[in-house]
């Protein structure tokens, strides 16, 4: 999520600077989208653990069909209700942003995976 919000906040100047003050509002509020679905799903997983496969498969499911419905229902409420919204901008940071959380999988954070992977290659 720390790659969506630096991605969210280079898109909110950069559509800021194209469009003013409704760019940059639609790019932070697409960017918030799609956050605020990522940050449903890891709290789905991680407050339900599952120490078997089907378990596992089971929760990211559910995980998931719950993102949908958050994702689904923010962009709902921001198109209908934000009536200035920039759907170029809107759109594009929340498409750029999920892409980001699908990427997720082959990013480290970890030092220490880093450094004995420079240790043994």
């Amino acid at each position: 999520m720390r790659w969506q919000s630096i991605v969210t906040a280079a898109m909110v100047m950069m559509l800021g600077f194209l469009w003013g003050l409704h760019g940059a509002a639609s790019a932070f509020l697409g960017g918030a989208t799609s956050i605020a679905s990522a940050a449903v799903f890891a709290a789905i997983v991680a407050r339900y653990p599952a120490s078997t496969a089907a378990g596992v498969l089971i929760t990211a499911f559910k995980a998931e069909a719950v993102k949908v419905v958050v994702i689904l229902l923010m962009l709902w409420l921001v198109l209908t209700l934000y009536k200035d919204v920039v759907a170029v901008g809107f759109i594009g940071t929340f498409a750029v942003t999920v892409l980001i959380f699908g990427m997720a999988l082959f990013v480290t954070d970890d030092a220490e995976v880093v450094e004995s992977g420079r240790q043994t290659g």
